[in-house]
């Protein structure tokens, strides 16, 4: 791979491979590293891309590959992140920034696959590959992703009229 193709796939990648494994972690600055770890691994792959598509579902692949490594490691098991969470306005439910959190309220296997298939247009059976399970395992998600977040939505939305 030449440079220039490196720094293409980056430019055009580099977003959605960065939600992915945020999606997957739930944490910036481990999103980064990830990112950085991927970008680096396709920097070094000596392997053929049958075009853009396939970059991009193999950087896909590796990010969570690479998010479930992360998290399996000794040393996210056994460390406490330091967080100081600001004060924050209230938000309207239906806001971005308040279906971003609620999103990200979902569990790890219901996110990412809810990701990849919502926001990166994904099949089902596509997204199945990605995952490494089987097309109904991704239905099943979905379905209970769906349900999950309208009942967070709706509490929410409960909370926000009744305060």
């Amino acid at each position: 791979m030449t440079e220039s193709e490196f720094e293409q796939y980056f430019t055009l990648y580099k977003e959605t491979v960065w939600s992915a494994a945020f999606c997957y972690v739930k944490n910036a600055v481990d999103a980064d590293d990830i990112s950085q770890e991927v970008f680096l691994k396709l920097y070094t792959y000596s392997g053929e891309f049958s075009g853009s598509e396939h970059v991009k579902a193999w950087l896909l692949r590796c990010t969570v590959n690479r998010s479930k490594d992360h998290l399996r490691s000794h040393w996210q098991k056994y460390s406490e992140p330091l967080e100081s969470i600001p004060e924050q306005e209230d938000t309207k439910p239906g806001d971005t920034d308040s279906l971003s959190e609620v999103f990200m309220k979902l569990s790890r296997k219901l996110r990412i696959t809810m990701y990849l298939h919502y926001y990166q247009g994904y099949s089902v059976t596509e997204t199945a590959k990605l995952l490494g399970i089987s097309e109904s395992a991704v239905g099943v998600r979905l379905m209970r992703g769906r349900k999950k977040l309208e009942k967070l939505l709706s509490e929410e939305r409960n909370e926000y009229n009744g305060s």
